[in-house]
């Protein structure tokens, strides 16, 4: 199948329907230790750890997770994928407006795990782990 060249942006309804959707993905950094993750983090969808030590990742405050996603409503939710790419664990901590919803924030040496976000209300948001 051949890529979609046409003269740039989505076609819905139209066009090469089997055609993949792209999208734009920062180079996300690569954390080492224990840190407290940016909302640009979470806009990217991707934190990477590389550690062999177990560490934290706190997450921003729900405060300055509305203000980096102001046009966000309640409901509105936001997929991240905690990569381990070493023997070490990092774990999701939830920062300041944040509630873990599932049982574990932990990730999995070597692997990957997915959660979801959800706003949940002003400065208020719940964190799934959907798989992984």
């Amino acid at each position: 199948m051949a890529l979609s060249n046409g003269s740039g942006g989505y076609q819905v309804g139209d066009g090469n329907l089997n055609a993949p959707v792209f999208s734009t993905l920062t180079v996300p950094t690569a954390y080492t230790a224990t840190a407290t993750l940016t909302t640009a983090d979470l806009a990217s969808g991707l934190v990477i750890y590389t550690s062999a030590s177990t560490g934290n990742m706190t997450l921003p405050t729900a405060a300055l997770t509305d203000a980096a996603f102001s046009s966000a409503k309640t409901g509105s939710s936001f997929d991240v994928a905690l990569v381990a790419t070493s023997t070490g664990v990092p774990t999701i901590v939830v920062g300041t407006g944040w509630t873990l919803a599932s049982t574990s924030g932990a990730g999995v040496a070597s692997k990957s795990v997915l959660f979801r976000a959800v706003k949940t209300g002003d400065a208020a948001y719940s964190l799934y782990r959907i798989a992984g």
